[in-house]
């Protein structure tokens, strides 16, 4: 008769495997190799210099090599913090949207050399009219807004139900999807100039009255505070095969959209595919976050000539 042992797993399923005395692969490899040189430099050195000067020497290489492998930052481990610190201060700050590198100034410019930009390199090739982002080889994407609902308010049955619906959806997935939650900057100016105008023709005194004195508790509020919404993405990706391979991924990610709208019908949320405009404006708001939405007009279609205002 064998037994069955139980086994606990983590909460984090993306924890890395403990391989030697509770330290990962990569923590073994760092305090593996600080050892090693360590050990080198004493070899080397062990006849010229003294133990205690090289002891000395080296202590501080030591703490080094335990603080890379086991301190972490914002819940990435020091070396990969360091290392991407590194990427960013050796990688270029200045990227324009060009198909092809930047060429440098020629010499015979009397100005000062600075940075050279560098090509601004981001997967979408592109966003369809019904709103679909083309990843080339990567896949195709699909977009959509998805509403909240009050997890806090509800009765215990009804957030074992909502917990349910909700995994029964992710069991139900058959290909990588991503859940975005963003913070988007709400501007109350068309709002409030809405309340204004509209006050004039409303049919009382005391609602038009009733109409700017809550225009002007919004302006106060935008002028005193950063507004600031939730907005809640789910975004699902599918690849392309074949020669055909674009057009079917556009149709699996618009199913698995469609078949994830249904599942979470259940839960009271309702699931909004974004359409061309709105992803541009979303992509468009992830460059910068703070900057004001920009107007249809205002922006420049592809393959059109921009040209400057006419000098006076």
């Amino acid at each position: 008769m064998s037994w069955v042992q139980p086994v606990r797993i983590p909460a984090d399923v993306e924890q890395e495997d403990k391989i030697l005395a509770n330290f990962t692969a990569r923590q073994v490899v760092i305090l593996g190799g600080t050892g090693a040189l360590l050990y080198v430099t004493y070899l080397a050195l062990g006849d010229q210099v003294s133990l205690v000067v090289f002891t000395a020497a080296a202590l501080p290489v030591v703490v080094l090599g335990i603080v890379l492998a086991v301190g972490r930052r914002d819940g990435v481990s020091l070396d990969r913090y360091l290392l991407a610190a590194v990427r960013h201060q050796r990688s270029p700050k200045l990227l324009v949207s060009t198909p092809e590198d930047v060429p440098a100034a020629p010499a015979w410019m009397a100005v000062r050399p600075g940075p050279r930009p560098a090509q601004l390199r981001i997967p979408a090739r592109g966003v369809s009219v019904n709103g679909l982002v083309d990843l080339g080889a990567d896949g195709v994407v699909a977009i959509a807004e998805v509403s909240t609902v009050s997890f806090a308010l509800r009765t215990p049955d009804e957030q074992d139900v909502l917990v349910a619906v909700f995994g029964r959806w992710l069991n139900s997935l058959s290909g990588p999807a991503q859940i975005l939650v963003r913070a988007e900057r709400v501007d109350l100016t068309q709002t409030i100039t809405e309340l204004e105008d509209n006050a004039r023709r409303l049919p009382h005194t005391a609602l038009t009255a009733a109409a700017r004195e809550h225009a002007a508790f919004l302006a106060n509020i935008s002028a005193r505070h950063d507004l600031l919404r939730r907005q809640v993405l789910l975004i699902i990706r599918e690849p392309s095969v074949g020669a055909n391979g674009h057009d079917a991924a556009a149709a699996r990610a618009l199913r698995r959209l469609d078949e994830a709208s249904r599942v979470l019908s259940a839960c009271g949320l309702t699931v909004r595919l974004l359409d061309g405009p709105a992803t541009h404006a979303l992509l468009m708001s992830c460059f910068d976050p703070t900057a004001p939405p920009l107007v249809d007009t205002d922006l420049a279609q592809p393959g059109e000539v921009i040209t400057k205002g006419e000098r006076w």
